[in-house]
Parts: structure tokens; C-alpha cells; sequence
């Protein structure tokens, strides 16, 4: 009996290793968590001995923990400034990971057609210039819409966000009123509004509200079964977000900075839609534990390829190829 014993747990012993896990700790942004989530499982699926743990607490807070040490990597929706990478004690990749779209989500009675939105009228709901959804600025962008006489609410992200940032860096573009006031930021002073704690409490806010309006990813207005609108782009016309039009705007970098932080928002074209952007996860090229670095490089291997074929079913777009190519260039720093 106590040979068996013995024997069972040599073999626990020697198993044991079959069973660790190596446990990567992530953090950040909201706008692409459910892609995240689908990616990191399915990774997981092919290696069961990897588990990548991902928090949505919003962009601000990503950068600030993967600064700070306290996770493994970060994700955000706007890229660092400088003064934000000077301030970090170790250097860090942007690393692009997929496309998406922020788009105006709306909650007005008696409305359920799609609702057109001029980047002035956007600029003017969040400046609270326009109030009620029976304005001049909008009925005249909708005719054939009949608005109520309803006051807008607005909603807008309480917490550090790379989708406010998104949305932000797109009415610093199309307002000089906003550039020279609020202007962009994951976290901004906002003129009006109520806050909601990421984009899924900007689209409960929105759903539940009459009369509200808010900002939030493409896939949360889908998922919530939220109305969103149409915005006119810098080609003067009047364009949905799609994986189409997102792709469309990602067209419009001809030349990707070496560092990959790049803006779309606005971008040039009649197909494109107007308030779309990259994401990136934030990657440290060093650390402290190489095996942490050998799987992130193989996991972003892997997300510039075969993950990039399970974007579409999530509403987001995939990363043009040549960006994927760089991508795979750039994880080889990591180690």
C-alpha cells in the first residue's frame, strides 16, 4: 500500500508541470474588449496552458497600470502622447490590433428610422448648443423625420476613455469652437452631459433614457439593439458605420508611422466613415519574465493572422494587410 502510494504521488509530481499555467494580466480599453475577449479565449483553446486575463476598466486606466508595472501589457483606443511615453521607465510598443467604429447611439420616441448627423450638429449637442431634437440643425438634415419636442440628454463616458479620445480627436477636427475648448482626450472637461462607466454604461444610459444621446462602439449599439446614425464625412456624404466604411478610412493612411500611432478620424473619401480608428495594445519590448514575453509575441503573431479572420462576426475590421506584416515586424523588439 505505501508502495502505491508513493508511486501516486510521483506521478502527481511529475505530472504537475503538464498542469501550470502561465497567467498574463491585461488592462484598458472598452472599445475592443469584446474582440479581446473572443481573441484571448480562442488562444486559450489552442493553449491550454496560457490564460490572458483582460479588464475593460477604459483606456486611461490601461495606460496607467501598464506604466505603473501592474499588469502585463495595456490596451487603449487612443494612442500615448509623448510626454506620456517619456514618462513611462520602460519602452513600450503600440501595437494596432483592429478597427472600429464610434458611432452617435440614440434613444428618441417616436423615431426609428435612421437619424442623420452633420458634424455640426454633433458638435453642437456635446457644446449644448442644440437641446431639443426638434432644432432647425437637425430636422433640416432629416427631412421627412418627424423629431418630437424632446430635450436631449446627453451621455458621455465618466471614466479615462480611448473611445472619448475617438470621438474626441474627431470633433477637435470638424469644430475650432471644440479644438479650442474641451479638445481630445480619453478624459476631457465636458461642457454637459451625465457620465456613464464604459461603453457599456453609456449604451444602458442611452436604452434606458428618452431622449438621450451618447457615443459608444459600434458593437455595444448592435449588441444593445440601440438606433445609431449616419454621419456626413469630410466628402460631404452621409455614411453608416460598417466593416465597409471603417475599412474605407483605414484606407486613407498611405504610409503607417513606424510607431503605428495614427489617426483616422475624418479621414478623406466618400465610402469612409467619418469616426473610426485603430486600437492598439501597449507592450512592453522587455519583460520581467521572458516566458510572458515568448507567448505575447506568439499571441500577436497569431492575432495578425488567423485572429484577424474572426473580426467580421464582431463588427470590427480587420487590419489591412500591410499593417499586419508591420505588426509581425515590430512583436520581433519583444522579448
Amino acid at each position: 500500500m505505501i508502495r502505491k502510494i508513493a508511486f501516486f504521488l510521483m506521478c502527481v509530481l511529475v505530472a504537475s508541470p503538464v498542469f501550470a499555467q502561465t497567467m498574463l494580466n491585461g488592462a484598458g480599453a472598452t472599445f475592443p474588449y469584446p474582440m479581446y475577449s473572443k481573441w484571448f479565449n480562442e488562444y486559450h483553446n489552442l493553449h491550454s496552458d496560457v490564460q490572458i486575463n483582460y479588464q475593460s476598466i477604459g483606456s486611461g486606466g490601461g495606460i496607467r497600470q501598464v506604466q505603473a508595472g501592474t499588469v502585463d501589457f495595456g490596451a487603449s483606443d487612443g494612442p500615448m502622447t509623448d510626454d506620456q511615453l517619456k514618462e513611462t521607465k520602460f519602452k513600450l510598443l503600440h501595437i494596432p490590433t483592429v478597427l472600429g467604429a464610434v458611432v452617435p447611439a440614440y434613444n428618441v420616441p417616436g423615431v426609428t428610422g435612421e437619424v442623420k448627423f452633420t458634424p455640426d450638429v454633433l458638435a453642437g449637442i456635446y457644446l449644448g448648443h442644440i437641446t431639443n431634437w426638434n432644432d432647425k440643425a437637425i430636422t433640416s438634415a432629416n427631412p421627412g423625420v418627424n423629431f418630437p419636442n424632446q430635450e436631449i440628454i446627453v451621455v458621455h463616458r465618466s471614466d479615462g476613455s480611448g473611445t472619448t479620445y475617438i470621438f474626441t480627436d474627431y470633433l477637435s477636427k470638424i469644430s475650432s469652437e471644440w479644438a479650442s475648448g474641451p479638445g481630445k482626450g480619453t478624459s476631457i472637461k465636458w461642457p454637459k452631459g451625465i457620465g456613464g462607466k464604459g461603453n457599456e454604461g453609456v449604451a444602458g444610459a442611452v436604452r434606458q433614457l428618452p431622449g438621450a444621446i451618447g457615443y459608444v462602439e459600434l458593437i455595444y449599439a448592435v449588441q444593445n439593439k440601440i438606433s445609431y446614425g449616419s454621419v456626413r464625412n469630410a466628402s460631404g456624404a452621409f455614411v453608416k458605420a460598417s466593416l465597409e466604411s471603417v475599412t474605407a478610412a483605414a484606407a486613407s493612411v498611405t504610409k503607417m508611422p513606424a510607431d503605428f500611432r495614427v489617426s483616422i478620424t475624418n479621414a478623406p473619401g466618400k465610402d469612409a466613415y467619418p469616426i473610426a480608428s485603430f486600437t492598439w495594445l501597449l507592450i512592453p519590448v522587455q519583460f520581467k519574465d521572458p516566458a510572458k514575453g515568448k507567448i505575447m509575441v506568439d499571441f500577436v503573431n497569431w492575432m495578425a493572422t488567423d485572429g484577424q479572420k474572426m473580426t467580421n462576426a464582431l463588427d470590427y475590421a480587420p487590419l489591412p494587410e500591410s499593417v499586419a506584416k508591420k505588426v509581425q515586424e515590430a512583436i520581433k523588439q519583444v522579448h
